[in-house]
């Protein structure tokens, strides 16, 4: 019997039922000793007395706690009264991605964004051991803080991991086609294993993560039929129509991802999440690492494999990683050792001296944020193995190997003239390059963070090192504070990269209409709060530095949703492409004598020769 608004389970007060899920009802509830919005799901009152049913309950809760994660919904609590068993989660507001696909396809931008959140919350929870198994859009909801991965209710806990469980279906109605019983999930988005009944690993949700993507992109179902037979049928003899027969201006790179995705195959998929989530990540940075030459990342030891019907060339686990990682040294070192002449002095069109890059680091990792210190031979930058758990590292001229710089969980945001660390303390990832967490300060020498501010996003440091400018959100809108207290820009979508001029009279920043939606504009705010739009129109924007003298912001940004260029534009709003090379480049900072550091897809870290005289550079991390 469905309850009625006003019921009291312990703390939680119903407010309004939100759906039926395949394995309960839901509900928007009122904690009153917290007073804030939760949901709660609950077992309904003809099943409680099945001890099965109660068992996938319980389970739900377990696997919902052992998953923290930033696009995995959050367990607050679970209990009993009265015999109703029940769960508590986060409310989520806003749509779930089948609502969304109701009105067509998504722009490439959106399908990367989500699909590397969803990718990512996928990897956290099978490193947990734990397979989701009913993988669909009316599973994932559209935050203002991205996609949420719900209703692991039909999820399978590997017997060594720490049991996993559920996240909740509050999609409007629950989908006819989820089933019960050996074959488990939901038909159109189900792996071939899940249609035959046999054991499933988490290629299967890769499977199905791929068919999700499908959709996104070309907004029909990758697999079609008049009924759930007919369905299964295709997903196990067929292959869906190439994603640019129907969306003509899809990049191969992204679509060449989705085809190994939904090889028939397990074997020749993905082998993990947070490979496809690297994938779509470096697709989403201008290229893609596998866009190349398909055979260097697909080979098999010294064998490359056979395409199959799709054209996809299949991935092994151990010899591909391997042979991936120096393939990707090997092909940056010879962009660097190419690297051509870059632009100029500032106001002149001459020629400077051919660039030499060197590269820092030569590691498999995400690279969040890099700068270079007061020792200009000295860089700092927080990176990730995998996953999105930032660590530090120092690259010294004396030590060239990266050190691991302060505890885990630590996140650089900029570097003081004096040589101190702008950082965030327990950084939660939030997309992309970004985090939030405390800010705090730390000498670079060495020794204990000092905590200075809660729930900042970013900051960068007055040309004295005396005072910090901060992005952080407030009341749901973002604020741009300088100094930190003194709001010199609110916007009710959000704002990155801030960084403040050599003379500290002016802060150049991207500003985004939409929440977690990287299109955006240059921006300039001085002290007396005006602000003036430099430059817009960018489908993509992620980079920001002043020159030395302050007579230009260079920026790395895609007008089209392709590979990042480096602009430079003045106060006055003058614009110029400063670097257009293969496969684009994220500028990350200017050092003093006007050398670049930056970060290039396949994420290493460079910087320009010393003898160079101008502004320019390059990314992977090189210095």
């Amino acid at each position: 019997m469905p309850l009625a608004p006003g019921t009291r389970l312990g703390p939680y007060e119903i407010v309004a039922p939100l759906g039926v899920g395949g394995m309960g009802e839901v509900y928007k509830a009122c904690d009153i000793r917290l007073d804030r919005t939760v949901a709660i799901k609950i077992l309904p009152s003809e099943l409680s007395g099945d001890a099965s049913r109660w068992q996938r309950f319980e389970r739900e809760a377990k696997v919902i706690s052992s998953l923290n994660h930033p696009h995995i919904c959050t367990l607050y609590d679970i209990g009993q009264k009265d015999s109703v068993d029940f769960i508590v989660m986060e409310f989520l507001e806003g749509e779930s991605l089948a609502e969304l696909l109701d009105k067509g396809p998504l722009p490439e931008a959106q399908v990367l964004q989500y699909g590397t959140q969803i990718a990512s919350a996928l990897d956290k929870a099978h490193r947990n051991g734990v397979t989701h198994r009913d993988l669909k859009p009316g599973n994932i909801m559209l935050t203002a803080s991205g996609a949420k991965l719900l209703d692991f209710g039909l999820a399978k806990a590997e017997p060594a991991a720490a049991t996993g469980a559920t996240l909740t279906d509050m999609t409007p109605q629950a989908t006819p086609m989820t089933q019960h019983g050996a074959v488990i999930g939901t038909v159109p988005y189900m792996s071939p294993e899940q249609v035959e009944g046999n054991e499933v690993d988490v290629r299967s949700d890769i499977f199905s993560l791929g068919a999700v993507l499908y959709e996104m992109v070309t907004g029909k179902r990758a697999f079609q039929g008049k009924n759930d037979f007919s369905v299964a049928s295709a997903i196990l003899h067929t292959h869906p129509e190439p994603i640019r027969a129907l969306r003509p201006l899809t990049s191969p790179a992204l679509e060449r991802t989705i085809q190994v995705c939904l090889a028939k195959n397990p074997g020749e998929r993905w082998q993990s999440a947070g490979d496809l989530w690297q994938e779509l990540r470096a697709i989403s940075e201008g290229s893609s690492k596998a866009g190349s030459d398909p055979a260097f990342r697909f080979k098999s030891g010294s064998e490359a494999r056979t395409p199959s019907q799709s054209g996809v060339l299949a991935p092994t686990r151990r010899a591909s990683r391997t042979t991936m990682r120096w393939i990707a040294i090997l092909a940056f070192a010879l962009i660097v050792v190419a690297a051509g002449a870059l632009l100029l002095l500032t106001g002149s069109r001459r020629v400077p001296p051919p660039l030499a890059f060197r590269q820092l680091n030569f590691r498999r990792e995400a690279l969040f944020n890099a700068a270079f210190a007061s020792n200009k031979d000295t860089v700092v930058y927080s990176a990730a193995g995998s996953g999105n758990t930032p660590q530090m590292f120092v690259v010294r001229p004396d030590y060239p190997e990266p050190q691991a710089l302060g505890p885990p969980d630590t996140h650089l945001l900029a570097v003081s003239s004096k040589g101190e660390l702008a950082v965030l303390l327990d950084a939660r990832y939030v997309w992309f390059r970004l985090f939030t967490g405390t800010l705090a300060r730390m000498p670079l020498s060495g020794g204990a963070p000092r905590q200075v501010q809660e729930g900042v996003r970013q900051a960068d440091w007055s040309p004295d090192g005396s005072q910090l400018a901060i992005i952080r959100e407030v009341a749901g809108k973002d604020r741009l504070e300088y100094p930190i207290g003194n709001v010199l820009r609110e916007v009710s979508g959000y704002m990155s990269d801030l960084r403040v001029s050599p003379k500290g009279d002016r802060i150049a920043y991207f500003e985004h209409p939409r929440k977690w939606d990287d299109r955006g504009s240059v921006n300039l705010v001085d002290l007396n709060r005006k602000n003036t739009v430099l430059s817009d129109g960018y489908w993509s924007e992620r980079g920001l530095a002043w020159s030395p003298n302050g007579d230009e912001v260079l920026f790395s940004a895609s007008r089209s949703g392709g590979s990042f260029t480096v602009y430079a534009v003045t106060p006055s709003g003058s614009l110029r492409v400063a670097y257009q090379p293969p496969g684009g480049l994220t500028i990350e900072d200017l050092a003093r004598d006007g050398r670049w550091l930056a970060t290039r897809v396949g994420d290493s870290l460079c910087c320009d020769g010393p003898n160079s005289r101008r502004h320019g550079g390059s990314q992977s991390l090189l210095a």
